[in-house]
């Protein structure tokens, strides 16, 4: 299917059709931050709630990194990025999943804690508007698979120790269904329909970001709940089995749902450049599949991305997938690497002319929408 043009964007309903002048001047944010940016930019971010979807603290599988204070550089960059909610997520399972989650959600709360001055823990989407005001970046935290709930009764231990939302798979098969990347995919099991019930009971947010096809369309029909694909892109634009075909984007629509665009390189463009308006065409054919108020962000990294990682980093995470995710010399997308990508995805979206209410939703009141139906609060 052919990309949806920014001519072809003009038509899209009301993504468009109130939007005001273009600022086509260019502002520093302050004299220590590089880029310039519009002020309308500089405004919507500022005023918006800005929640992505996946976004773990940092990308470090080293120890040692939990048990010393973030570095003042870190702890700038997390002010200046304008993001206010963080899906702190990984991908954990096996026989050991169990033990690893409840490892990973301490681990991770006490980290929160010890930085209250700056990091807070989520429980409603209150605690989101309230980091806004506060100037505090809340940390919702999550798993991207589901392999530690044994028994649906775990579902609500999790739920009571912080966790506010679970993938049902991650790449590969589990008890609850199949992932992206599994040759056959048998679609939610019947332990998979008992946690779904679960999650749904407890209030947990369900996501199938990574989960495979039928897997996903199975669990967007049996939740009575909207659910979410955190952070995933468009299979018209781009063939690859971590993304989503427009009969799941569709369907997670009609029932309320968002899904999150992700700046992963191999998830966006198969050929270079890759820059921010290819993430920005995925988020245009959201709107045209499923409409406005179904779209957000997920960028399925920390603030300064994987590129910026040690090379015994980058091998260990390229190593950890299947040859068919198909990395490519780069994994970030340029222009969306740095902490104020906010701001670069902000212009690229008044570049394109959608208003300021639907630059607003992309950015985080659909999320938010969305969290409170599942949250409450």
């Amino acid at each position: 299917m052919a990309q949806l043009t920014r001519r072809a964007m003009i038509g899209v309903g009301a993504a468009t059709a109130a939007a005001p002048f273009i600022n086509r001047n260019s502002y520093s944010l302050n004299a220590a931050t590089p880029g310039k940016y519009s002020r309308r930019a500089i405004d919507l971010v500022r005023e918006t709630l800005i929640i992505d979807m996946l976004a773990p603290i940092k990308i470090a599988f080293d120890p040692s990194f939990y048990a010393v204070p973030m570095s003042a550089q870190d702890e700038a960059d997390f002010r200046a990025s304008g993001i206010t909610g963080f899906h702190h997520a990984i991908g954990l399972g096996g026989p050991d999943a169990y033990e690893g989650a409840l490892e990973f959600f301490a681990i991770w709360g006490n980290y929160v804690a010890r930085h209250a001055h700056l990091l807070c823990g989520v429980d409603k989407v209150s605690d989101l508007d309230r980091a806004k005001r506060d100037g505090k970046c809340a940390v919702i935290m999550g798993l991207q698979n589901a392999d530690h709930f044994r028994r649906p009764a775990d579902v609500k231990h999790f739920y009571e120790i912080g966790q506010r939302c679970a993938q049902l798979t991650y790449n590969s098969q589990n008890r609850i269904g199949s992932g992206s990347t599994d040759r056959v995919d048998g679609g939610v099991s019947d332990f998979g329909v008992s946690i779904i019930e679960e999650m749904n009971k407890v209030g947990m947010l369900i996501d199938v970001s990574h989960s495979g096809d039928r897997t996903t369309l199975d669990a967007i029909a049996l939740s009575p709940k909207p659910i979410a694909i955190t952070h995933s892109n468009c299979r018209a634009l781009i063939e690859h089995p971590r993304v989503k075909t427009d009969e799941a984007i569709r369907a997670l629509g009609k029932k309320g749902g968002v899904m999150g665009i992700t700046g992963v390189r191999n998830f966006v463009s198969k050929t270079d450049p890759t820059t921010i308006v290819n993430i920005a065409d995925h988020i245009d054919h959201v709107v045209k599949i499923a409409g406005i108020d179904h779209v957000g962000i997920g960028t399925d990294s920390d603030l300064n991305g994987y590129d910026d990682t040690t090379p015994a980093m980058n091998k260990a995470l390229r190593g950890a997938y299947k040859d068919s995710y198909a990395f490519r010399e780069k994994i970030d997308v340029d222009g969306f690497d740095h902490p104020r990508k906010m701001y670069d995805l902000t212009d690229e979206l008044i570049r394109r002319r959608y208003s300021d209410a639907n630059i607003k939703a992309v950015l985080g009141g659909n999320f938010q929408r969305l969290l409170a139906a599942t949250w409450g609060g």
